[in-house]
């Protein structure tokens, strides 16, 4: 195994060991399509009735990247972590060049199929312009919207802008692959502050992509727009972003929590993938939100104690 390979794949192993407490898993949709997942569901919460959280993944990640939230809050809800169409197990969308609601309706056949009807939906990145959509399109089924460094996409930019975004990434896999992405491209996704566990993770969560599935996000990164879903949506929205986020920056995340409605949540010392490198931070804006969302049908939240000191 080459050096790349191996610091990509093996460095992570206390963490493949807590995710592995969390087995993935599978399903058949009516559709004949599989989606993979992880959950954390505990018995315990049938007694409070407490709404299943689902959480969307970025670009360059996976289902597992979510084990600290896994761990952290599945003693009290019901946690489903999807692999999007393309990563994983899950079967890819048919389109090459897909758009938002072509995966939000793969979300919405997945969630059907394990008999959820409402839950309180998290999206990282480009998980956002899912979640948007999903929420925009069946807006009775998401108790309260979170979104965690959203990507708002290229749908309105220039086709000079929007080609030379989509066209840049995808030279890049096809260069580098995946396990070359992972070791190139995951420091962007951190602060300065990040722990070696938490630089290892997110390297070995990128190195797991499939190049199919990536172009096609890439595609849909390309044709999304957030900030139109989110103008379409009345439902309970927060936006939070690590103050270091450089991929998606405080700055642009404000544009989108305007057109939401809410205040901007700034989690300081964490980068583009907050949720793993400040887990406990992530967790507590997480969790709140779900608490709140489970007791009111508001457009926005009031932001977390704290995050924006």
């Amino acid at each position: 195994m080459s050096a790349v390979a191996s610091d990509a794949v093996a460095a992570p192993r206390t963490l493949q060991a807590r995710v592995a407490r969390f087995p993935a898993r599978t399903v058949v949709l009516a559709s004949q399509r599989v989606v993979g997942y992880r959950e954390a569901d505990d018995a315990s919460r049938v007694a409070h009735d407490a709404l299943p959280l689902v959480l969307l993944h970025g670009i360059g990640s996976g289902a597992a990247s979510w084990v600290q939230q896994l761990e952290a809050e599945g003693a009290s809800r019901r946690i489903l972590a999807w692999d999007a169409p393309g990563y994983g197990e899950s079967t890819p969308v048919a389109p090459m060049s897909p758009v938002a609601s072509d995966y939000a309706s793969v979300l919405g056949e997945w969630l059907d199929a394990l008999g959820v009807g409402r839950c309180v939906l998290v999206g990282h990145s480009l998980g956002a312009i899912i979640a948007g959509s999903f929420a925009a399109a069946q807006p009775s089924r998401v108790a309260g919207l979170l979104l965690l460094s959203p990507a708002g996409g290229y749908g309105t930019a220039c086709a000079e802008v929007r080609d030379a975004k989509r066209d840049q990434r995808l030279a890049m896999l096809n260069e580098l692959g995946p396990q070359g992405l992972a070791q190139q491209r995951s420091a962007n996704m951190l602060s300065a502050h990040a722990s070696e566990d938490a630089r290892a993770w997110v390297r070995w969560n990128m190195s797991r992509v499939i190049p199919h599935g990536y172009a096609q996000a890439t595609q849909l990164l390309a044709n999304g727009d957030l900030a139109a879903d989110l103008a379409c949506f009345k439902g309970r929205v927060n936006v939070a972003v690590g103050a270091d986020d450089t991929i998606t920056t405080p700055a642009a995340c404000e544009r989108l929590a305007l057109v939401a409605g809410t205040q901007l949540q700034i989690v300081p010392r964490a980068g583009h993938a907050g949720y793993i490198e400040a887990g406990a931070a992530y967790n507590t804006i997480i969790d709140t939100f779900c608490r709140v969302s489970a007791g009111a049908r508001g457009q926005s939240a009031e932001p977390i104690s704290g995050a924006n000191e």
